[in-house]
């Protein structure tokens, strides 16, 4: 099953959470037009390495069973695009989808 429902930051903007129901496992993503962060299962190394040509803009946060818990969630790793948006290790999912804006 999947299921998209929106979500208002802070600034007034709406971004668009997205969850995927697999056998034993569920995909999380909160995306921007600009970015997204993600569940433990984004591969933030095949990004900055295999794919760094596309200069991705996304973070990963582990431990997390909802959207909801991961717009609170610190990111545990981030693209170098990320970073080149002021994007940091530990800071809450929600506050780096605004500098994905």
């Amino acid at each position: 099953m999947i299921k998209m429902m929106p979500f208002q930051l802070s600034s007034g903007a709406t971004v668009i959470g997205t969850e995927v129901k697999l056998p034993k496992t569920t995909l999380l993503s909160i995306s921007t037009d600009n970015g997204y962060i993600m569940c433990g299962a984004l591969d933030v190394s095949l990004l900055n390495d295999r794919l760094k040509d596309r200069a991705i803009v996304a973070g990963r946060a582990v431990g997390v069973r909802t959207l909801e818990d991961l717009m609170d969630a610190p990111l545990e790793s981030i693209t170098h695009a990320a970073e080149a948006l002021g994007i940091t290790v530990g800071m809450r999912g929600k506050d780096a989808l605004e500098k994905m804006l």
